[in-house]
């Protein structure tokens, strides 16, 4: 869950799962997270609706452990 000042600015970013509140630095987050985002569309029983979610490395961790097909893993060249 991301919460921003009247300026529009990235004050703090709390794990969806756990509520454990992550680093953040200058709206900088500074620690492992995973950000979800889904826009369901068309034959989806929420059509239109947009979910937002954020978890810290720890929550993201034990949530694909239960993955019966492991997550793709890439390594980057650059990190943006």
């Amino acid at each position: 869950m991301r919460q921003y000042n009247e300026e529009n600015q990235l004050e703090k970013v709390i794990c969806n799962q756990c509520k454990k509140e992550l680093k953040l630095e200058n709206g900088i987050l500074k620690e492992g997270h995973f950000e979800g985002k889904q826009t369901f569309g068309y034959f989806s029983d929420k059509d239109g609706m947009t979910h937002k979610f954020d978890l810290c490395e720890d929550c993201y961790n034990k949530l694909i452990q239960n993955f019966e097909m492991p997550v793709e893993e890439i390594e980057e060249k650059e990190i943006f």
